[in-house]
């Protein structure tokens, strides 16, 4: 069996950029080195355009010369504060004045009538019942109402909870390319989707060109489709707000669009397409067929992601309403204040009242071991096994139910027969779906508690990445993921700091849940589950692998010679990633955006009884199929 490996990564969120680790950095900032503070501090200031690179150095954006000591000195704190889970930013919308119209009904003077004058263009057609109108000049007319009128005026209002995971304060995706009517989440699509493109260090032509074009795959979407203006949002409210509906709102509102617009606009990609759906897990939904279609040889690339911008109001309404969001009120009865602490909104496995939304866009990059192994891939880590289960019969669609047991211990049991009893009880940890509700904190940790005590873990290190980023939704999986991949990385598990300690009803028998940072050293991981709860029964739970175990994996399957040429190849992909990475400290992402370029001219498709040559392929497409069903059939 072919084994799934994470070759790239990148994306975006409020923590930053994704790629080498630079978001993770972000939330384990206060355990970094001198310098690493610093790279980090970097990444950040120029993602939020506070710094650029001239060929003097950096500089702010008054031309001031800055050294990586002057960046934290000037802009440390700004950073820090503009960064994670914070209250929502004007760049967004105002919380305190939300746009809503009021309804009124008025009654007409006794024996008498409303009167007022308007514009003939602003008369709706046909005229209501009992409107009167006569005319006064060329444009205007007086209107006459009796009885009763009932009209809409625009007020405003106060969001209940105002807390939320935006992305860093003065980073605009749209300005890092032609975004013109874009959606918000398909803008972060084009970026997160790039730099994960970026960081894997080969050039896309080339990976292209080494399979054929049916084995690359695309597996993304959103969860809750493109809801702002310029999506289904705006089509759906477009009557009510008096205006028209435009040629792009439907198409560009689809779920499935982030998929094809890394198809059409990112990769050029006529391979496999498409995007499973399941609420609060659809990224691990996604990684689960992606790791299928790798396994079974259907593909030999994956880019695997999801982009989620639910930051609008009529979001916050829907969930507020539903009482699952963490309402200022409720923040600042649970700390016995009258300011609400926006930055610890998110609470998983301590005092909570609810869950904080947030906006990412994630991607993954996966190869096959073989493919791996022929380019020289860096490699980040494996997915091996992914599971999803429903809870059967419900009461009530958004509560949890039984499904989660199944996935969880499938993953775990999955885990044991790869690295071992002693590896899952000592070297292994679990990034918790922990949405910071009520609810959820008992029912994931009874869970976990059991398994941990099922399987002969004690202190099983449990990590919540929706402290830090909140809950994006599609992406909360991808967000949990990337936070694993920079654990393995640097040895640090991210603690819970929003808490100051673990909720009384919270299972914890056999769990280790800190509200620090958890040092266990170089290599102190090799395998890493992501657990998922989402609304109406999607439950998944992913078993991912640490680099270095991946890296045993090949060696016995390939051999010392192999591997020393491998590493050999490697050489020049991490040269490649560096100077990547080094690009974006300096300056923007470089966004990929080939609008309208290299399009396929359909004529000139060659097609024989056993193949398909598509122009501007290295590789044909294979039509030699075997017959699966030979015993069935003559």
């Amino acid at each position: 069996m072919r084994l799934p490996v994470i070759v790239g990564f990148g994306g975006i969120n409020s923590a930053g950029r994704a790629s080498f680790h630079r978001a993770y950095q972000r939330m384990v900032f206060d355990s970094l080195s001198g310098r690493q503070r610093q790279e980090s501090l970097l990444s950040l200031a120029s993602l939020m355009n506070l710094t650029r690179r001239e060929s003097r150095g950096y500089v702010d954006y008054a031309g001031h010369a800055l050294t990586l000591a002057n960046i934290e000195q000037r802009f440390g704190k700004k950073i820090l504060n503009s960064t994670l889970i914070r209250r929502v930013e004007p760049m967004l919308f105002d919380p305190n004045r939300v746009l809503w119209n009021k309804r009124i009904g008025a009654l007409a003077p006794t024996n008498g009538s409303f009167c007022f004058v308007a514009s003939r263009d602003e008369l709706p057609e046909p005229l209501p019942d009992g409107w009167s109108v006569q005319p006064l000049d060329r444009e205007n007319v007086q209107v006459e109402i009796p009885e009763r009128a009932d009209f809409n005026v625009a007020s405003f209002r106060q969001i209940a909870a105002q807390a939320a995971g935006q992305l860093p304060s003065g980073f605009d995706p749209a300005a890092l390319y032609n975004a013109r009517f874009h959606p918000r989440g398909l803008q972060m699509t084009i970026v997160g989707a790039s730099d994960a493109i970026h960081s894997v260090g080969i050039a896309w032509d080339r990976i292209a060109a080494s399979v054929h074009p049916d084995e690359i795959g695309v597996y993304a979407g959103s969860s809750m489709s493109q809801l702002d203006d310029n999506g289904n949002g705006g089509m759906l409210k477009s009557r009510m707000m008096g205006t028209r509906v435009t040629a792009k709102q439907l198409p560009l509102g689809f779920n499935t669009m982030p998929a094809d617009f890394v198809n059409a606009y990112v990769l050029g990609s006529v391979g496999t397409t498409g995007s499973t759906t399941g609420a609060c897990a659809t990224f691990l939904y996604n990684l689960r067929v992606a790791i299928s279609d790798i396994q079974s040889g259907r593909n030999r690339v994956a880019v695997v992601g999801n982009s989620e911008a639910p930051l609008i109001p009529e979001i916050f309404d829907g969930y507020g309403n539903m009482g699952a969001l963490a309402s200022d009120t409720e923040l600042c009865r649970l700390d016995g204040t009258e300011k609400p602490d926006h930055r610890r909104a998110c609470r998983p496995f301590g005092e909570n009242c609810g869950f904080t939304l947030a906006e990412s866009a994630q991607f993954v990059v996966l190869f096959d071991d073989a493919l791996a192994m022929e380019l020289g891939a860096n490699i980040h880590g494996a997915v091996t096994h992914c599971f999803s289960n429903a809870d059967g019969y419900k009461k009530s669609i958004s509560a949890p139910g039984p499904g989660n047991y199944i996935t969880a211990a499938k993953a775990v049991a999955a885990a044991r027969t790869l690295v071992g009893d002693d590896a899952l009880r000592r070297r292994s940890y679990v990034e918790a779906h922990g949405s910071s509700t009520p609810q959820n904190r008992v029912t994931e940790s009874r869970i976990l508690d059991k398994l941990a005590d099922t399987f002969g873990i004690e202190n099983w290190p449990v990590a919540a990445a929706k402290s830090y980023v909140g809950h994006s939704l599609a992406p909360a999986s991808a967000d949990q993921l990337l936070s694993a991949l920079g654990a393995f990385r640097y040895g640090l598990i991210p603690g819970i700091k929003t808490i100051e300690r673990v909720a009384d009803d919270v299972h914890q028998s056999h769990l280790r849940i800190e509200n620090g940072d958890i040092e266990v050293g170089e290599q102190g991981l090799d395998v890493c589950f992501l657990n998922s709860k989402g609304f109406g029964g999607n439950n998944a739970t992913a078993t991912i692998l640490a680099p270095h175990i991946a890296a045993d994996m090949l060696a016995k399957r390939y051999g010392k010679a192999a591997m020393l040429a491998y590493q050999q190849r490697q050489e020049k992909t991490a040269e490649n990633t560096a100077t990547y990475d080094q690009a974006c400290l300096d300056g923007p992402i470089p966004a990929i955006y080939r609008f309208g370029q290299n399009m396929i001219d359909e004529t000139e498709i060659d097609i024989e009884p056993t193949s398909l040559k598509i122009p501007g392929f290295s590789n044909s497409v294979d039509l030699g199929f075997d017959n699966p069903y030979a015993d069935m059939t003559d």
